[in-house]
């Protein structure tokens, strides 16, 4: 379910995320498209757990520009241009809605950040700038990109252009600035890659209240719920800790042997596998955690082995997560326990179809990636998940997925792992 262009837009008037915005009950949840999605009303007695946490404050963003200035000038890069989206918000405390007329930041190499805005939006933009005060508007008639690298006062030098800048943006600004070098953003991705201390507790909040909300979710499981309920009973557990539900994704059976989910609807019974993938966010910053169980019986020796293997991978991917690794190693290191039981090779199934695990921060899936020949090295702040899925093709697939984030002295777990199959949490 896609959030609403005036519900987003209501967002930007906050300059931090609220809490308890229940935005979807299951974003990412493909597994039952055709599966009205369920409003789940019953009291949880689930308790909100955000109150005095703190949000990134304002000098929190300065210290981040001031980095990302400091980058430029070690790379000769003149000015950052970043589009609607997260960065966006990382830099400046901004949401804004990523329409078809170009609003922008600008952080040149020297001196404040400026904003180029639609002039009817330029009221709105105001009340959330909290960084830098200079906003150059268009009307709709006019060129906005002439208006941004006239704004910038150069004729020659290097800019470069935030990873997730849409096209029409770029090749605007390469037809009226054939003698810029346009450039691939390596700054803002940098910045981004080192999480602070407060971006880690925030992460923390958000991995303590997703961890509650399966446990609670686990214990109002019973036989005949569809996918979707499933989903609505974690989103609600969420919505009532504080949190900003992100994603539920919930399999059933066979299913589950779709790493993202099948379109056939399933209902639960006893002796199936259900997964659990689900996130949340605390003041922006995200949640990801997958919980594998058998639901109502002893599990089968089958699905024993399988979960026991797919720990032994993800204890693997942990033991190799040490400061100077390559990502490349920690899915090396996954990968070889399953392939050594005769799964695979490589992405074949049965086996791990996909990569060990994925960065995470204000985006669930973010830089860094723990993905075959990545020789990105591992340092202190960089914050990933490690999930070496076992996928079955029609039988079940088995997910454990939980997220580290780098120390001084090596990996540390958000939330520890599951202890056995029938023991998710400790």
């Amino acid at each position: 379910m896609a959030i609403k262009r005036r519900d987003f837009l209501n967002l930007t008037t906050k300059a931090t995320v609220a809490t308890g915005l229940f935005t979807t009950l299951s974003a990412c949840n493909t597994s039952s498209h055709s599966e009205k999605q369920q409003v789940i009303s019953s009291e949880s007695n689930l308790k909100n757990k955000t109150d005095g946490v703190k949000p990134i404050t304002v000098n929190d963003r300065l210290q981040r520009i001031e980095k990302a200035q400091n980058l430029m000038i070690q790379q000769g890069i003149d000015a950052l241009i970043i589009d609607s989206g997260t960065t966006l918000n990382y830099f400046t405390g901004i949401y804004w809605w990523p329409s078809e007329r170009t609003m922008v930041a600008v952080i040149p190499a020297k001196g404040d950040p400026f904003y180029i805005c639609p002039a009817f939006e330029e009221d709105r933009l105001r009340e959330n700038v909290t960084i830098g005060n200079k906003i150059n508007i268009w009307q709709e008639d006019e060129n906005p990109f002439k208006l941004i690298i006239d704004s910038l006062g150069i004729s020659s030098g290097n800019i470069a252009l935030e990873d997730r800048l849409r096209f029409f943006i770029m090749d605007g600004l390469r037809k009226v600035a054939p003698n810029l070098n346009f450039v691939t953003d390596s700054i803002s991705k940098t910045c981004r890659l080192i999480k602070s201390s407060s971006e880690i507790a925030l992460m923390q909040k958000a991995f303590d209240i997703t961890a509650e909300a399966i446990k609670y979710t686990i214990g109002q499981l019973k036989e005949g719920m569809s996918q979707n309920e499933v989903s609505g009973l974690v989103a609600k557990a969420h919505q009532d800790l504080g949190a900003m539900h992100d994603f539920a994704l919930v399999l059933f059976g066979v299913s589950s042997s779709f790493p993202h989910g099948s379109k056939i609807p399933q209902t639960l019974k006893k002796g199936d596998v259900v997964l659990m993938d689900c996130g949340c966010r605390v003041h922006g910053y995200s949640s990801d955690i997958t919980r594998t169980i058998v639901f109502g019986v002893e599990p089968t020796a089958k699905q024993k082995d399988i979960w026991n293997l797919e720990k032994k991978a993800q204890e693997a991917g942990f033991a190799a997560a040490q400061l100077g690794a390559t990502c490349g190693s920690v899915d090396d290191a996954s990968r070889k326990v399953i392939t050594d039981a005769g799964f695979g090779p490589d992405y074949k199934v049965p086996g791990l179809p996909h990569r060990t695990g994925h960065g995470i921060g204000m985006d669930g899936h973010e830089f860094p990636y723990m993905v075959k020949n990545n020789p990105q090295v591992l340092e202190p702040g960089m914050c990933f998940s490690i999930e070496p899925t076992i996928a079955l093709p029609s039988e079940f697939g088995i997910r454990l997925e939980d997220c580290v984030y780098m120390t001084e002295n090596g990996p540390q777990w958000f939330i520890q792992p599951s202890p056995s199959i029938n023991q998710p949490f400790h």
